[in-house]
């Protein structure tokens, strides 16, 4: 039960009343009685709370960032009118519009009830209880119960940098189109002979030819398709840090890198897919979070950007010898292995770089990391003493991961270090130069 703001008017208006009556006492106890006689009336009259039948209905997923709508339908099957409120309750990330809503469902009635969600956050989000408040036709009492109808929201990754996919796409078609770019190096489909020219691999020279031609003849070769891209996507605690600025939200503390690393992820996807390679997933930490591996060409973005969906950074330290192991059981053959994580000098020289050997040593490896443009920004500031400070510490950073980038060559891995903005196209350009390169 609960009393309603009518209840409060009518008792002030009494107690005015009682200032002028002739006997004060007699008159607050009549005046009481009647107050509760009327409140119990109404109470008695409001229709059925616990009588009503709750169904949902909408959508089950969205990109953060975009709108989604869930109907709720409210069947009344007592034989009282069921006239208030109604709260659809759901967390605070999902910014679920209205807060409340009138509600008037005859007897043998129903009436719908839509809730607009914008939610800020990646994941699953799942609605609480329903609310209800039945106002008595006095507008002096209320009957309230809640309701549990469960439905999911599952909040997807936005992938923003599909933005940049036409232009990618483009390069591609440039690459291996109808008229095949013809490139040097092993690992890839024979095209054609030609003379050789300076700077051709020596690998490349077809001895026999050249012995039937007396001249020095080489092979050319063209991108081979189908060939096979493990992402593989750092979820440990580097990933939580936030940097640039929330794109869906303009919030200026930043995305989590981890977002950051994922919107990387789809386009190189959408690209590697477009090429006819394989592309498989996987998320890892201290144990895998997702793998994603067999999808099609026409499935692939929409099976990755769910599994994604409902993964968030975990406070551990990255198991870097369980990742590779990981890694090694699922890659027999020779591919791109693709490791989105932080380029943090402490974290790898921990963890990745002790067993980058063993990974580099059967896969070409790919590493690629969003830089914090607050560094970029404070390694410029010069005006006062505590910003030279600043740039001193900013550089000091700097150089660290320039170190940690030269080491990780040094073993044959390719390193992207973007700005966050910057590190999808970065990495797609990156794809790209394997390609031509005929490295891929």
């Amino acid at each position: 039960m609960a009393l309603t703001g009518r209840t409060g008017l009518v008792a002030a208006l009494s107690a005015i009343v009682v200032l002028f009556a002739p006997r004060p006492g007699l008159a607050v106890a009549g005046l009481l009685l009647v107050l509760a006689a009327l409140v119990v009336v109404d109470l008695l009259l409001a229709g059925s709370v616990r009588e009503l039948r709750l169904e949902r209905s909408g959508e089950h997923r969205v990109r953060l960032g975009d709108t989604v709508r869930v109907t709720l339908t409210v069947a009344n099957p007592g034989r009282r009118r069921v006239r208030g409120l109604i709260r659809d309750a759901w967390p605070p990330s999902a910014r679920a519009q209205p807060r409340h809503q009138a509600l008037d469902v005859p007897a043998g009635e129903r009436r719908r009830v839509v809730t607009t969600l914008v939610p800020s956050r990646r994941g699953d989000r799942e609605s609480a209880a329903v609310t209800v408040r039945s106002v008595g036709p006095l507008g002096l009492a209320a009957r309230q119960g809640s309701h549990t109808v469960p439905w999911t929201v599952r909040v997807l990754p936005p992938f923003l940098s599909r933005t940049h996919l036409p232009a990618k796409l483009s390069r591609l078609r440039e690459l291996e189109g109808r008229n095949p770019v013809l490139i040097r190096g092993q690992g890839t489909e024979f095209d054609s002979l030609r003379e050789y020219v300076a700077g051709d691999d020596v690998r490349s020279i077809d001895w026999r030819a050249t012995a039937r031609r007396h001249d020095v003849v080489v092979r050319t070769w063209r991108p081979e398709r189908d060939r096979r891209v493990l992402i593989v996507l750092d979820t440990s605690r580097t990933s939580a840090g936030r940097v640039g600025v929330d794109p869906a939200s303009g919030d200026p503390s930043g995305w989590p890198r981890l977002d950051w690393s994922m919107d990387a992820a789809l386009l190189l996807a959408a690209l590697a897919v477009r090429a006819g390679d394989r592309v498989d997933f996987l998320a890892h930490d201290r144990t895998v979070r997702a793998w994603v591996s067999g999808a099609s060409r026409t499935e692939l973005l929409s099976v990755l950007v769910n599994a994604m969906a409902p993964i968030e950074a975990e406070l551990v330290e990255a198991d870097a010898e369980g990742m590779v192991a990981a890694i090694l059981a699922r890659a027999a053959h020779r591919c791109l292995v693709v490791v989105l994580t932080d380029l943090n000098p402490a974290a790898l020289e921990e963890g990745l770089l002790p067993v980058l050997p063993q990974l580099a040593s059967r896969h070409l490896v790919l590493l690629a990391a969003v830089s914090d443009p607050r560094i970029t920004a404070m390694a410029e500031g010069r005006d006062t003493p505590e910003k030279v400070y600043d740039a001193a510490a900013a550089e000091y950073l700097r150089s660290g991961r320039r170190r940690m980038t030269a080491r990780l060559r040094q073993h044959g891995v390719e390193v992207v270090d973007a700005l966050p903005e910057q590190l999808a196209p970065a990495l797609a350009d990156a794809y790209l130069a394997l390609k031509a390169a005929g490295r891929l």
